[in-house]
């Protein structure tokens, strides 16, 4: 229970200081905080249908349950948080058209949200070309930095390349790359592929599915025929 505890305050604190950190930096952005706002508006922008709300949803939720903890002891400087969610429905197109939406009609001081490397990199631009600053909660596979987005999340050498390390370290040499078909699965497996071939690896096979995919049975037989130590498993959403 003390541990549970000490769990719940670190992530209350972490949340806090990320939106303490966001409502001070919009001073840098072309949408300013008033002393006349009631109240700080913050964007939440994630998939609440389609495949990947199995993932996301609950991310939404938690980012709810932060400001409503925030709000209990008194906002951020002197005021209410205001969340405003949008949908981006699993939808990269969506994403786009909802963090506009977020940016200029609502002008919201931040945006907690996207929860694939593929939605990130769809709201990018408008976050960079409208000064918006972007949360991004989860891993991802590097080769990008924005000044309009914090990558919170780990990336490939802190998550990815020591797993690799560990496999080949414990005779696990053989390797079956099983992705989602976005950019971070390939990204990810790229990486993986050349790791594999400078610590004395094999990648035996490499398959992907859409997102959302449910058939398997094709994979599943080559990697019965690779016969591999490892599978390395990046599918995501419902799959």
């Amino acid at each position: 229970m003390k541990l549970q505890a000490r769990l719940t305050q670190a992530t209350r604190i972490v949340f806090a200081l990320l939106f303490m950190m966001a409502v001070s930096m919009s001073s840098l952005s072309a949408i300013t905080i008033t002393a006349q706002e009631e109240t700080i508006k913050v964007g939440i922008l994630h998939s609440l249908s389609g495949t990947m709300s199995i993932s996301e949803v609950t991310v939404k939720d938690s980012t709810l349950m932060a400001i409503e903890e925030i709000n209990a002891k008194g906002g951020v400087l002197g005021k209410k948080l205001e969340p405003i969610i949008e949908d981006g429905a699993s939808n990269w197109d969506i994403f786009n058209e909802k963090a506009k939406k977020l940016l200029l009609q609502d002008k919201v001081a931040v945006v907690f949200g996207c929860w694939t490397s593929a939605s990130r990199k769809a709201v990018k631009s408008t976050f960079e070309d409208n000064n918006g600053l972007l949360f991004y909660p989860v891993q991802y596979e590097g080769l990008e930095q924005s000044p309009n987005i914090f990558y919170t999340g780990a990336t490939t050498n802190q998550q990815i390349v020591p797993a690799v390390e560990y496999l080949i370290k414990e005779g696990k040499k053989k390797v079956f790359l099983l992705g989602s078909d976005y950019v971070f699965p390939r990204t990810s497996n790229t990486i993986i592929k050349e790791q594999l071939k400078a610590l004395g690896g094999e990648t035996v096979g490499e398959e992907y599915v859409p997102l959302g995919g449910t058939e398997f049975s094709t994979i599943l037989a080559k990697i019965r025929e690779a016969k591999p130590d490892v599978i390395f498993n990046t599918l995501n959403g419902d799959s």
